[in-house]
């Protein structure tokens, strides 16, 4: 059964799409023939390198047992989701003075440095050379900072501690 609206708003449709086609044990060219539809066209929208349109919706819709407006909002408020953090004015610090493998566990470049402040000043004062910490501190500002660490746990390595010591309380 596909979960409602409201709870997947901004998840692409293709992610829906795979979830269901497995719960049901469906193979993506059985669910393409079925909806008279290339099979190329149903793995790239799996693969989320491809868009719904009205009429697969509709046909989605009939063949799903949803509404056939179903995936095409789910489209919609993924490109909304899209559009705005590609048009969110995000500043981000000069990233030629952060080594990516700081981030080893994340896509670097879908990180947003302003929601995700906390665990980014972790990760700097943990790990972070000389340049990457006065980079943030550059960037967020001492005073940012300090707040921010304020009300954290103290479950950091001993490296925090000192570099915190080092280049802020000093």
């Amino acid at each position: 059964m596909l979960p409602e609206l409201a709870k997947i708003k901004g998840i692409h449709p293709g992610v829906i799409l795979k979830r269901e086609i497995k719960l049901r044990g469906l193979k993506n060219k059985e669910l393409a023939d079925s909806l008279e539809e290339h099979a190329q066209t149903i793995g790239a929208i799996l693969k989320e390198k491809r868009s719904i349109n009205p009429n697969l919706s509709i046909k989605l819709g009939h063949e799903l047992g949803v509404a056939n407006d179903y995936f095409m909002i789910l489209q919609a408020s993924y490109d909304v989701k899209k559009a705005i953090q590609i048009n969110s004015s995000t500043k981000t610090p000069d990233l030629a003075k952060i080594r990516k493998v700081l981030f080893w566990d994340t896509d670097f470049n879908k990180i947003n440095w302003d929601t995700d402040r906390k665990p980014i000043l972790k990760r700097i004062f943990e790990r972070g050379n000389e340049i990457e910490i006065n980079e943030i501190i550059s960037f967020y500002g001492r005073e940012a900072i300090m707040k921010e660490l304020k009300n954290t746990n103290n479950d950091f390595l001993p490296s925090f501690q000192e570099n915190l010591n080092k280049y802020l309380l000093s």
